[in-house]
């Protein structure tokens, strides 16, 4: 897939946003690409480094519209672009080029029941034959379906953190299916770049608020991944909140054990499966997961303990929610599809403090 120069061609649309930039840093220290085109609307003939100063050193193509950007020449196309039109953007890209490998950050191809989709977002389905061989892009679950595809919906970033500390355990029957209560706070950038009244810094800061109360759409992702492993559905409680903070994700599920489980064999079930995995960690018994463990890194790290309530748990975990959560994830499940080293260009730390 590689071109003659062993360089991976890239293109990115929606290069303007968190995740386009986050996907630029990223890819500029992955050995075997080579970003080719970049996408923007309202910053259309710009180079990247006016909209993102910390990128400006690199060499990259300036920013350009979709329709004027050569995407025929790359052999990955990242899609950042606001729910709602990619699947008409990919549609078109398949129709044009049917071998072309699209890696989509949006939501428009993750819930795989058309009737859901058209009930969380709004419409219908502008493209249900995609739809249909679309692969949902948590890579450790979902690994070898990943390795043959040519269309990856990348999962939001609450839901990696939620189905990477629940899937197992759910599908272990270590936990109950029903009352899981899921807990889960923010930092601003998952709310995107736009500018809204309701991220300014003074409406942001010194605060906590929640939002999407009852009615969150990543809750209809992680409903989808938690009944696919329970063999039945699977309904459940979940709130986000928004945090002062940049950066971050952290999920707090309250679950009741079952089958005459103990904490120590959801710590057990959990360290089972993701012994050999590179990026998701299990914490010693008694250690919080916190955000600033996974801050900048591709990496998951999942802690349990026991609740005060007789027969209940509470399984913390924590993720960058551009990184793991989006970009990283993306660049993860690349590698797969190509065949490389799955860690190639996600090698970096986390930064602290």
């Amino acid at each position: 897939m590689a071109a003659a120069n062993n360089k991976v061609k890239i293109a990115i649309l929606g290069a303007s946003g968190y995740t386009g930039a986050e996907l630029v840093r990223l890819l500029a220290g992955h050995p075997a690409a080579e970003i080719c085109a970049l996408t923007a609307d309202r910053q259309a003939g710009q180079p990247l480094g006016a909209v993102f100063p910390h990128l400006a050193h690199l060499r990259l193509p300036d920013l350009v519209r979709i329709e004027e950007a050569d995407l025929g020449a790359s052999d990955i196309v990242f899609c950042g672009l606001p729910h709602g039109t990619t699947q008409k953007v990919i549609r078109g890209l398949f129709e044009a080029r049917p071998e072309q490998k699209v890696i989509d950050l949006s939501a428009d191809f993750r819930l795989r029941d058309l009737d859901s989709f058209a009930e969380w977002y709004g419409h219908e389905h502008w493209a249900p034959v995609l739809q249909g061989e679309a692969v949902y892009g948590l890579t450790e679950m979902y690994r070898e379906a990943l390795a043959k595809a040519r269309l990856v919906a990348n999962p939001g970033c609450y839901t990696t953190t939620v189905e990477l500390a629940l899937l197992p355990l759910v599908g272990a029957g270590v936990i109950a299916t029903e009352d899981i209560i899921i807990d889960a706070k923010s930092g601003v950038s998952g709310a995107g770049r736009a500018e809204k009244q309701a991220n300014l810094h003074s409406e942001v800061s010194e605060g906590v608020h929640a939002y999407g109360v009852g009615r969150h759409r990543h809750v209809a992702e992680i409903e989808q991944e938690l009944s696919h492993a329970a063999g039945h559905r699977v309904t459940v409680g979940f709130t986000p909140h928004l945090m002062p903070m940049n950066r971050g994700i952290l999920a707090t599920c309250y679950v009741r054990m079952a089958n005459g489980a103990g904490v120590e064999d959801l710590r057990s079930c959990l360290t089972g499966r993701y012994d050999d995995e590179p990026f998701v960690h299990v914490a010693a018994a008694g250690l919080s997961p916190s955000t600033r463990q996974v801050r900048g890194s591709n990496h998951c790290v999942i802690g349990v303990f026991g609740d005060r309530l007789p027969g209940r748990a509470i399984v913390l975990a924590v993720t960058d929610n551009l990184v793991k959560g989006a970009s990283g994830q993306a660049i993860q499940n690349m590698n797969v599809m190509l065949g490389l080293a799955e860690t190639t260009g996600l090698e970096q730390q986390a930064l602290f403090p």
